[in-house]
C-alpha cells in the first residue's frame, strides 16, 4: 500500500494536480520576477542525456566527481562528460529503468531501479562491475566509501554492499510511516560513518564497517489526525560542514545536529522538502511554499528571505563561488541570487520542461538537468544581459 500513496503525494506535490477531480486547484506560480541582470550567463555545452522524471517525479541528480559529470536518463543509458568541455567519455545502456541516481565513490558510478536493483559502472570505462539487489525501489543516490555502497531503499532499509562484488555486508532496517513523499533521502558518507535521512523524520548515523547504528535524532515530530497531515519525511540529503549536520523535514523543520553527540544545535519551523544548502557562515533552505532563506550557520537566525519565486516549485539552494547561491524552477529557469541579501544577480532558462534538481558546481561551471534530459553547463560571464 506505501507504495500507491506516495504517488498520490507526489501528484500533489510535484505535479501540482487536483487530488479530486481534473480541476487544477493548485495555487498558481508567482510571476516571473523582473530585475535588471547585474552579469550575463553564458552556456558552455549541453547534452541530451534522455528523461530523467517525465510524470513519475523522479529526480536524476547528475554526479560530477573528478572531472567529469556522471548523468541518466530514465530508460537506462548511463553518460560521462568531460566537465570543462563537454567531450563525451563514455555512454551505458544498462537496459534497466533508472529511477535512483547518479551516485558514485571508490571508482563507481551508481545507479539504482524501481525494482530494487543496484548497478555499479566502472567511473574510467563504464563497463558494468556488478548488480545487486535491495528490498525496495531505489529512489535516491547510492553512494560509496572505505570500500561500502551504501543503498536506503524505499522501503527505509538501508544497505552496505561490497565495492568489489556487491554482496551485502550488513543491513539496518527502519520503520516508515504508512504515506510518505514519492523519495527517499540520499545517504551522505564521511569519516566512517552513513548520514541518512528517514521518512519518519529522523537522521540516523550508522558506522560503515558494521552497520552499527550509532544515533538517531527526530528533526520533525508527525502532527495532525490525517496521514497527509502527518508526513514529516527527511527527502533531501543532509549536507555537512564541520562536524555538524543540517537537515530539512517536510512539514518540519530545519535543524542543525552536532554529528560526534547526536545533540540538536539549533532548529527552526521551517518546512522543507527541497532541501538546503551550506556554505561560509550561511545556510540556504527553499520552504515548502518556494521562499529561499539565509540563515546563519551558528545559531538559525534569518539573514533574508526571497519571496518572489513562491509556488514556482524551487529545487534547493546551491552555493556557486564565492558570492551566488543558485536555485532551478518547475519552468525551466536558473535563478542567480546574492548571498549577502538575497536579491536576484542573474537568470536563464535551461529548458522549458522544467527543472527538479539542484545545480551540481564544479569550480566556475554549474550543471542543470531539466526534465526532458537537457544536460547543461553554465559559466557566469561578463557584467549585463
Amino acid at each position: 500500500m506505501r507504495r500507491a500513496l506516495p504517488a498520490l503525494a507526489a501528484c500533489l506535490l510535484l505535479s501540482a494536480c487536483s487530488l479530486f477531480g481534473s480541476k487544477d486547484n493548485s495555487i498558481p506560480p508567482s510571476p516571473l520576477p523582473e530585475f535588471k541582470p547585474a552579469f550575463r550567463v553564458d552556456r558552455v555545452w549541453s547534452h541530451d542525456v534522455g528523461s530523467g522524471s517525465d510524470h513519475l517525479g523522479l529526480k536524476l541528480f547528475p554526479l560530477v566527481e573528478d572531472g567529469r559529470v556522471y548523468a541518466a536518463g530514465r530508460k537506462g543509458r548511463v553518460y560521462a562528460f568531460d566537465a570543462r568541455t563537454g567531450k563525451r567519455v563514455w555512454r551505458t545502456d544498462t537496459d534497466a529503468p533508472i529511477t535512483g541516481g547518479v551516485g558514485g565513490g571508490d571508482g563507481l558510478v551508481l545507479v539504482g531501479t524501481g525494482k530494487g536493483r543496484v548497478l555499479a559502472l566502472d567511473a574510467a570505462t563504464g563497463k558494468l562491475r556488478w548488480k545487486a539487489t535491495v528490498t525496495s525501489e531505489v529512489l535516491s543516490r547510492p553512494r560509496a566509501a572505505d570500500g561500502v555502497v551504501v543503498v536506503e531503499s524505499g522501503d527505509g532499509n538501508v544497505f552496505g554492499l561490497s565495492v568489489r562484488d556487491g554482496h551485502r555486508l550488513w543491513m539496518v532496517t527502519n520503520t516508515i510511516p504508512t504515506l510518505t513523499l514519492r523519495g527517499t533521502a540520499s545517504p551522505v558518507l564521511l569519516s566512517g560513518v552513513a548520514l541518512c535521512g528517514l521518512a519518519s523524520g529522523q537522521l540516523e548515523v550508522i558506522r560503515l564497517r558494521d552497520g552499527t547504528l550509532l544515533w538517531q535524532a527526530t528533526v520533525a515530530v508527525p502532527h495532525g489526525n490525517s496521514a497527509l497531515a502527518r508526513m514529516v519525511d527527511v527527502d533531501s540529503e543532509p549536507r555537512v560542514l564541520d562536524d555538524v549536520a543540517y537537515v530539512a523535514a517536510y512539514q518540519g523543520r530545519v535543524a542543525a545536529i552536532n554529528l560526534a553527540s547526536g545533540q540538536m544545535v539549533w532548529e527552526r519551523d521551517i518546512p522543507s522538502y527541497a532541501g538546503l544548502g551550506v556554505a561560509g557562515d550561511q545556510v540556504f533552505v527553499t520552504d515548502d511554499h518556494g521562499n529561499v532563506w539565509a540563515l546563519a550557520r551558528a545559531t538559525g537566525a534569518t539573514m533574508w528571505r526571497q519571496k518572489k519565486l513562491s509556488y514556482r516549485g524551487v529545487t534547493a539552494p546551491v552555493p556557486f563561488g564565492a558570492r551566488y547561491v543558485v536555485v532551478g524552477d518547475r519552468e525551466g529557469y536558473l535563478f542567480w541570487l546574492d548571498r549577502a541579501d538575497g536579491r536576484f544577480l542573474a537568470r536563464r532558462r535551461l529548458d522549458s520542461s522544467g527543472i527538479l534538481v539542484p545545480p551540481a558546481v564544479d569550480g566556475d561551471l554549474l550543471f542543470a538537468l531539466a526534465r526532458d534530459g537537457e544536460l547543461a553547463a553554465y559559466r557566469v560571464g561578463a557584467p549585463g544581459e
